[in-house]
């Protein structure tokens, strides 16, 4: 690889960081200059062919299995690559942003994988993106440590063979990244997240006995898997590593890649490594394709649609099962409870519903589960070790007794829940908090004793756009209204001011976050994704 002429990309727009020049060297940015040039355009046309789907979806108000790539579901004889040792066992999984201390804590954590997140549970700023890039390399340079000012205690790295293999995720295909352009063109987030993490670590993590591997998110149709595996061949060949060296799980966190699973691991079937089932995200994309199917469709509150309501034990179950098929890895939900340092009754509670949690997990035949905090770690592999015992995964299990209807996926009317009116103030609640937190630079924020992400606020503020525009009425007799959302809203900003006090409520952008809740909640035309407004206003 000869030496790259100065980069064709401009960073606009951004205060100089610390060490920022080790991340954005001329030859990592002539690399993604390359990755935009080759892939923006397919990218283009794949977000173009989501709104065509949406247009489709709200025409039918149904989805099937597709029947133009039928041989490749009825063909049993293709597999995934094997995986590497690396990610053989991945029994747990804890996630979270890539801001120093978490590195630390999750490489430490005992968890099996830590993905590390540059989507749900990381605000895009320019600081967390190129300074989430250097925790990294760092860590893998084995130069990073970590003293907290408040606490003065201080973090270190075990020694490596205790640490958890990393598995990356970059931001979403609809998500751009302003700061750096070409001829005036924010490029594709995912291809700076990736394009940055892939030139400077793929050979140094093939040394360190790993390998550059990703977490796919937002994928909604197989093609955009191809684009993916296609950048995987160009990026191996354009650092010099092996073919089959980078390994890849998609995320299904939505309705219309749950109907096409088989295909999606086909195109990557050189590069995967398995499939994971969300929640919060999956439900906000039923909500969002299927908000004009009238009342069928309607979601009781969130924390109602647990993974045993019909349609959901339909998808996780066809993910097991799709997965094994296929020799591919599943890998379960996210159990996102934060322990309190008050209250052991809360954890009591908690870690019991988390035990169970994980338990029917692994008795579904999962590979491997998330959690969101290092003391769920322990509970997580207590479940997993019961079932899975010296066996590094059950891929053996082939769930052959799983059948699952096209119909089965979208049956949200099995469920017995309505709506309540707690459940719109929780939404309103939640949304605000954490949009504020946001805004602030805060991806992954600790709110009513869960860790929620950005996930979180796309299914807030969904229910409540959702309940509104089908007129639900709450058990007190109250209809879901604008009015009642900006009531709700109001008295909630008046709560967070009363609860901090006036000079932290005046610090923070609580009004903004107010404001931008109500915006994409009372807006008719349904924003995509409530990332794209509120990265206009993250500064």
């Amino acid at each position: 690889m000869s030496a790259p002429a100065q980069s064709p990309l401009a960073i606009v727009d951004a205060e100089p960081l610390p060490r920022q020049e080790e991340v954005l060297t001329d030859a990592a940015l002539a690399f993604v200059a390359e990755l935009h040039r080759l892939f923006t355009p397919r990218r283009d046309e794949l977000l173009s062919r989501r709104a065509d789907r949406r247009a489709e979806i709200a025409s039918t108000s149904t989805l099937d299995f597709l029947p133009e790539t039928a041989a490749i579901r009825a063909d049993d004889s293709w597999k995934v690559a094997p995986a590497p040792a690396a990610l053989n066992d991945r029994r747990v999984e804890i996630t979270g942003p890539t801001d120093r201390k978490m590195t630390i804590n999750a490489l430490n954590s005992g968890a099996k994988v830590w993905l590390a997140d540059f989507e749900d549970a990381s605000a895009p700023t320019w600081e967390n993106v190129i300074l989430g890039q250097l925790n990294l390399t760092d860590a893998y340079e084995r130069r990073i440590d970590f003293t907290d000012e408040r606490s003065g205690k201080s973090y270190a790295l075990k020694d490596a063979g205790e640490l958890a293999t990393v598995v990356m995720r970059p931001r979403g295909w609809h998500l751009d990244e302003r700061h750096l352009q070409f001829e005036g063109q924010p490029i594709p987030g995912a291809l700076v997240d990736f394009g940055l993490y892939f030139f400077h670590n793929a050979k140094r993590l093939i040394e360190l006995g790993k390998g550059p591997y990703f977490y796919l998110p937002k994928t909604e149709s197989y093609l955009e898997a191809r684009l993916w595996n296609d950048i995987f061949v160009f990026a191996q060949d354009y650092v010099g590593i092996p073919q089959g060296t980078v390994r890849a799980t998609v995320l299904i966190e939505t309705i219309t890649a749950a109907y096409e699973m088989e295909e999606i691991l086909y195109e990557l079937r050189d590069h995967a490594s398995g499939l994971n089932a969300g929640r919060w995200d999956y439900l906000f994309s039923i909500v969002k394709n299927f908000r004009d199917g009238g009342s069928k469709f309607v979601l009781p509150d969130r924390n109602l649609v647990t993974m045993t309501a019909p349609f959901m034990r339909a998808y996780t179950e066809l993910l097991v099962r799709t997965c094994h098929k296929r020799g591919a890895h599943a890998i379960g939900g996210m159990a996102a409870f934060i322990p309190s340092r008050k209250d052991a009754e809360v954890n009591k509670v908690a870690f019991e519903k988390v035990k169970n949690d994980k338990d029917r997990e692994a008795g579904d035949g999962f590979d491997g589960s998330w959690v969101a905090h290092p003391d769920l770690v322990p509970i997580a592999m207590k479940s997993f070790d019961a079932v899975l015992g010296e066996k590094p995964n059950q891929k053996d299990r082939l769930r052959e007794d799983v059948k699952v209807a096209p119909g089965d996926l979208i049956a949200i009317d099995s469920l017995d829940a309505k709506p309540t009116y707690d459940g719109l103030v929780n939404a309103v609640q939640v949304g605000i908090r954490y949009i504020e937190a946001w805004l602030r630079g805060l991806g992954a924020v600790a709110i009513f004793n869960l860790m929620e992400d950005a996930a979180t606020a796309e299914i807030s503020r969904s229910q409540i756009w959702q309940w509104i525009n089908a007129g639900v009425v709450f058990e007190n007799g109250r209809t879901a209204t604008a009015d009642l959302a900006r009531e709700v809203a109001a008295a909630e900003l008046a709560s967070i001011r009363a609860e901090i006090g006036e000079e932290a409520f005046a610090a923070g952008k609580w009004q903004q976050a107010h404001d931008l809740l109500l915006q994409v909640s009372l807006d008719a035309d349904y924003a995509d994704f409530l990332t794209l407004p509120a990265y206009e206003q993250l500064r």
